[in-house]
């Protein structure tokens, strides 16, 4: 895990703690690839999304989006409580779609997660791989995927 402010800032699961979270961007224009996805589906298959917790879904390229579909990876996020998007910038860059609030914490698979990168300065962003991201958006709370599959 990349903690606030910088992705540099790094932790391994077993040392996070207890962070509640509000919100889980899995995928972006660097971070959508079908491999990232089909990881999130597979820990997500079966599951629902924590009820205090909104997830966005962003393939990285409309061809992607597509063979989302065809694998039927876009019916296990929607059965699962996520919201998939075309492909944008939104939430990865405070721009629209999943602005976070003051005090409100993300899990991402996106590239960055300085001050305000997604929304308020004192929001927190915590970047991870899809499966962490997945995850933590089933139990609430960052969660390695050993503890949902």
């Amino acid at each position: 895990m990349a903690f606030p402010h910088l992705p540099e800032n790094t932790k391994p699961i077993s040392e996070v703690g207890d962070v509640k979270i509000d919100q889980v961007v899995i995928g972006s224009c660097t971070n959508g690839r079908m491999e990232d996805l089909r990881i999130a589906a597979d820990v997500l298959r079966g599951k629902r999304v924590h009820p205090e917790v909104r997830v966005i879904i962003i393939p990285g390229t409309q061809d992607i989006y597509l063979q989302a579909v065809r694998e039927g990876l876009v019916e296990i996020f929607i059965e699962a409580g996520c919201v998939v998007s075309t492909p944008t910038c939104g939430p990865c860059l405070g721009g629209h779609m999943g602005i976070l609030a003051k005090g409100e914490r993300a899990v991402a698979t996106t590239n960055r997660n300085f001050v305000g990168r997604m929304g308020h300065p004192e929001s927190e962003v915590y970047l991870s791989n899809p499966a962490v991201a997945a995850a933590s958006a089933v139990l609430g709370r960052i969660a390695s995927p050993e503890e949902v599959v």
